[in-house]
């Protein structure tokens, strides 16, 4: 459980997020997040990162749970300062960074995918940002990187999902595939 890197032949190092049951990250395992790609991108031997997720879904986002549990906004700083680092370390990575989604992307999911190089997705992938609907922005800066200006306004105001070929239809993703086919097409 957490984040974890592995090696593979070809200088590809995966990175994976597995947080069950959603893969909502804490607050320390953004930052992790954050460290594991840019690690990665510092190996003269990696060539390309690989960022995917065990389970359901790649990324539920922040863990509410967390910050419910927690007095005060001290969770939710850390939140946001652990999905600040991890955003920025997928578009400062200093070699490509290939995202794999499946499932859902929601939430800070979106921040990973919208700073990523390349985006291939599960023909059941749906991305959004279910936070609007209570008054919070999130990651919606990112959406802004996927889709046309009027469709981000549709999805900001209705906080509706968009599916992976709609993506793929706007050229945001590269690639949609049967889940069972998503880490080689990654590869």
């Amino acid at each position: 459980m957490g984040i974890r890197s592995a090696s593979e032949p070809g200088g590809i190092t995966t990175v994976t997020v597995d947080y069950p049951p959603v893969n909502a990250i804490p607050s320390r395992g953004w930052f992790e997040l954050a460290d594991a790609i840019l690690d990665a991108g510092r190996n003269p031997d990696t060539h390309v990162v690989i960022l995917r997720a065990e389970g359901r879904g790649f990324n539920a986002g922040v863990d509410i749970k967390e910050m419910q549990a927690t007095d005060g906004y001290g969770a939710l700083v850390d939140a946001n300062r652990g999905c600040a680092a991890a955003f920025a370390a997928v578009y400062d990575c200093a070699v490509p960074v290939v995202v794999a989604v499946n499932g859902f992307c929601v939430g800070g999911g979106i921040g990973l995918v919208g700073n990523a190089d390349v985006i291939v997705a599960s023909d059941d992938a749906v991305f959004g940002l279910p936070e609007v609907d209570r008054g919070a922005l999130g990651a919606a800066t990112h959406l802004a990187r996927l889709v046309p200006q009027h469709m981000m306004r549709t999805l900001y105001y209705t906080a509706q999902n968009v599916t992976a070929q709609q993506l793929q239809h706007f050229g945001s993703v590269y690639e949609v595939v049967p889940r069972e086919k998503l880490d080689d097409t990654a590869r």
